[in-house]
């Protein structure tokens, strides 16, 4: 397997990008999503990947942030009849935040806006993934839509970490906010969860 690609970028198009690791160039594609955060064509860039190995073809798909990996391979391993080029779709026509809101709110139409993603594919998603994103997802999406200071940020990450670990969001957030009135606001995330984990 093929876990990332560290080299210079040589081409770059919304869609697939090559690039040259020690003399080898590598076909890649890419949803927008990472086509936006691309260096100029020259410049150093270091792609996650994930290889797709077909009877005709093996294909390597390419993202810059691990949240993107993360959400192309839920969508190929949990979701029936959802493929590589569906899974860089939504990635390109929705940010991972926002997905994960999508879902864990059940917004099937905002997921039907997604180029080829029809109704019965988002109304799939949603109940494929639901379990899966949970509250989390629609905590996170809403915290994104509010602009967080850095320490803001801190309990929302502490908050999220907590969620992942089953705690429910009520609870999450009032085990941090003690957590934090007992270290201080200077407390890192990591500092906070492990305060949290001891108090639960």
């Amino acid at each position: 397997m093929i876990s990332f690609l560290h080299g210079k970028l040589v081409d770059a198009l919304p869609t697939q990008v090559t690039v040259d690791v020690q003399g080898i160039g590598y076909e890649v594609l890419i949803p927008l999503s990472s086509f936006d955060k691309l260096p100029a064509p020259g410049g150093d860039v270091r792609l996650l990947t994930h290889l797709v190995v077909r009877e005709d073809a093996h294909v390597l798909y390419g993202f810059m942030t691990s949240q993107e990996r993360e959400l192309f391979r839920m969508l190929i391993n949990t979701v029936s009849g959802i493929g590589p080029k569906i899974a860089l779709n939504v990635l390109s026509g929705m940010n991972p935040v926002a997905f994960r809101g999508a879902v864990a709110t059940g917004d099937v139409k905002a997921l039907s806006s997604i180029s080829g993603v029809g109704r019965k594919t988002a109304e799939r998603i949603v109940v494929e993934l639901k379990d899966k994103i949970g509250a989390a997802g629609a905590w996170e999406a809403s915290s994104a839509a509010r602009s967080l200071s850095t320490h803001d940020q801190r309990i929302n990450d502490a908050v999220l970490a907590l969620m992942a670990l089953g705690f429910k969001q009520p609870e999450a957030h009032e085990t941090v906010r003690a957590a934090q009135a007992m270290l201080g606001e200077q407390a890192t995330v990591e500092e906070l969860v492990r305060a949290s984990l001891k108090k639960g």
